[in-house]
């Protein structure tokens, strides 16, 4: 079916124009599906896919956070240290790099003022679960100690990612390996079951598929360590006394996304618990969406939400 009759649209959702043409072109262009790839092609795919830097930053380095490869980003100096968003990038645990992610972390540093600590994390299938998830902990737990070596304040630290970012995030702030403010989740991955409706809805046209959710999945489970019942992997499914200790909590969701309707339940399970949460989901958008502030406004109203909320949520210091 031409992308020009989305698939499955409800009818309370339409199509952002600018995300209609864009899928377009790319349907075009005609890319192989991820999920047709071996793991290796899949990431010089998504590496060509890269924008180059639209803004600069007043210092980015790299650091050694613990053992794990990092980027910094620092605002602009001030007489008051900045906080730091430790982030992870997106990208099913099995692509995605510091690269992939640089224009989002020049983005969110240039408008927040606060300073982000970009994680790379080792990938799948490679270094399956929970390899990824214990560099993420690991670089969490070092940035927290070593704030003085990163020009931070260690009491105003907050965790974030798109995607199996996201996924990260909100199990690092389970596990806690540090005092976390806030938690920035775009388009989390909550619910690795792949059993809701948005799953079929949004099943194939939007960028990411229901198959291709498989693959990443797949190569992510690769060590049989862990399944998709497990609160490590699905962060979902943690037990309430786990969630309601949660921080506070944006959470960003796109209307045409597999994905969606965990990230809404995530968002409303954390808030039946009294955990902090404000959820906005730009409902014309896609999967992918928030990687591309220089195609989709969309994308540039919500890394301008995403700053914002987390300069606010990081201004006060620890409670």
């Amino acid at each position: 079916m031409p992308l020009s009759q989305p698939l499955n649209q409800s009818q309370h959702r339409s199509l952002n124009w600018e995300a209609q043409t864009l899928l377009e072109l790319m349907e075009r262009i005609g890319a192989p599906a991820l999920d047709s790839q071996e793991p290796a092609m899949a990431r010089a795919t998504r590496a060509e896919l890269a924008p180059e830097p639209t803004e600069d930053c007043h210092e980015i380095r790299f650091v050694d956070a613990g053992g794990v490869p990092a980027r910094l980003y620092l605002p602009t100096p001030t007489d008051t240290l900045p906080g730091l968003l430790v982030f992870f990038h997106g990208g099913g645990w099995v692509i995605g790099d510091l690269d992939s992610h640089d224009n989002i972390c020049r983005s969110l540093t240039n408008r927040s003022g606060q300073a982000v600590l970009s994680i790379d994390y080792r990938l799948a299938p490679e270094d399956p679960f929970p390899a990824g998830l214990g560099d993420c902990i690991q670089a969490t737990r070092w940035a927290h100690a070593n704030a003085a070596e990163l020009g931070v304040d260690p009491d105003r630290l907050a965790v974030g990612g798109d995607s199996a970012g996201a996924n990260f995030a909100a199990v690092v702030a389970h596990v806690a390996p540090a005092p976390i403010m806030f938690q920035l989740l775009v388009y989390p991955v909550t619910d690795c079951r792949m059993n809701t409706e948005s799953y079929e809805q949004n099943a194939e046209g939007y960028f990411l598929t229901k198959s291709s959710m498989q693959w990443f999945i797949d190569h992510y489970l690769a060590g049989e360590r862990g399944s998709a019942e497990d609160p490590r992997v699905s962060p979902l499914l943690v037990d309430d006394d786990v969630l309601a200790q949660s921080p506070p909590a944006l959470v960003i969701t796109a209307g045409f996304d597999p994905l969606r309707d965990e990230g809404v339940a995530y968002a409303n399970r954390m808030a039946a618990l009294g955990v902090k949460v404000s959820h906005v989901e730009f409902t014309g958008q896609f999967h992918g969406f928030f990687s591309l502030p220089h195609m989709l406004g969309d994308a540039r109203a919500a890394h301008a939400l995403a700053a914002e909320s987390l300069r606010l949520a990081l201004a006060s210091g620890r409670p």
